[in-house]
């Protein structure tokens, strides 16, 4: 018996495939609707914080315990005690200065002087016997008052030699040069068999510890700073290094330059600046309140800046685009002079890939 296979019908087949392209249509337009995935992105409080109105400057850093040595007398140099670098306590001696001829000179001091004590005590030992041959009515008060006279001068020879050989002897431990206070050897640019006067400098000696900052503004800026004025230390990355404050305004602005000297008090605990360095500082003039925003978080379309905060928008977070004011850079933010409310959540990553009203995924 032989079996015929039927026509599976043609309008069933139809009906079957409108069927799938009906629901396939209907998930495409499902997903359209939905739209793109929120992007994740980072955000933080617009919360103000004490800015200042300030200006940038170089800085000369001087020690308040620097000393530059120099002799006391001239000479040869026939020691050095020390290396650049040395850190040296308070009376090390540092240089020696040949003290030969000086020694000779008090040598020949002290000879004089026991010469003449050797002419004093002569003197004393005749005045004593005069003195009783007078009484005895066998010299006269002539003789008498001529010893005496004698003796006061031998007297007062004896002093002046003690004055004189005191004063040599002193000399003498000029020869040896010392260290004022405790501190750091610079440079020594002198060397052994050099000779060397009062006005030859033989080394350096620096405490580490507080430094002077010397800033020089300019005169229309006088009136902007006083005393108490704050200044800031800034390292190579722009962050603040140190804080100070300014303990010196010149009372008169340089006629060549027209400038104001200025000096603030730098603590330098951490011994990381040094005697005449020269650093970039802050003088800030006032302060006040402002948002800040890393500065890779502003889009720029056609010149304008814009950031971006997080806003609730029919249930779900989007991300609005505001037109900004910026202000100065500080590190490594920008500070807001207009655009952004206080408490609004900035948008602080992911910025360049957003649009307005975008939707995201806030993170703190």
């Amino acid at each position: 018996m032989n079996s015929v296979l039927k026509p599976f019908p043609f309008f069933a087949l139809l009906i079957l495939t409108l069927g799938f392209g009906g629901c396939g249509q209907k998930q495409t337009a499902a997903a359209a609707s939905a739209g793109p995935p929120p992007m994740p992105v980072k955000v933080k409080k617009a919360d103000p914080q004490p800015v200042g109105q300030f200006t940038e400057y170089i800085a000369t850093l001087k020690s308040r315990s620097s000393a530059s040595i120099k002799p006391d007398v001239e000479g040869q140099v026939t020691r050095i005690m020390v290396h650049s670098g040395d850190h040296v306590e308070a009376g090390k001696p540092l240089l020696e200065i040949d003290p030969r001829k000086q020694e000779a000179t008090v040598h020949s001091q002290e000879a004089n002087h026991r010469s003449k004590l050797a002419t004093l005590q002569y003197d004393r030992t005749e005045l004593e016997r005069r003195k009783k041959l007078y009484a005895a009515g066998v010299i006269s008060k002539q003789d008498l008052d001529q010893q005496q006279t004698a003796y006061d001068a031998a007297k007062a020879d004896v002093d002046s030699m003690e004055a004189s050989v005191r004063e040599q002897q002193v000399q003498l431990r000029y020869y040896a040069v010392k260290s004022p206070w405790s501190g750091i050897v610079g440079d020594v640019p002198v060397r052994v068999g050099d000779r060397v006067t009062v006005a030859t400098e033989l080394t350096t000696i620096d405490k580490t510890g507080e430094l002077e900052a010397y800033i020089s503004i300019p005169s229309e800026k006088s009136g902007s700073v006083k005393i108490g004025t704050p200044v800031d230390i800034i390292d190579d990355s722009g962050n603040v290094q140190s804080k100070a404050s300014i303990t010196f305004v010149s009372p008169r602005v340089d006629p060549t330059t027209q400038l104001l000297l200025v000096k603030a008090l730098i603590p330098n605990t951490d011994r990381k600046l040094r005697n005449d360095q020269l650093v970039h500082v802050r003088v800030v003039y006032s302060q006040e309140k402002r948002v800040l925003i890393p500065v890779t978080a502003i889009v720029r379309l056609s010149g304008q800046p814009f950031a971006y905060v997080a806003e609730t928008e029919g249930g779900k977070t989007v991300a609005k685009q505001r037109p900004v004011k910026l202000g100065d850079v500080i590190g490594n933010d920008y500070v807001i002079l207009d655009g952004i409310k206080p408490g609004e959540q900035l948008i602080i990553t992911g910025t360049q890939m957003l649009g307005d009203g975008a939707p995201v995924t806030p993170q703190s």
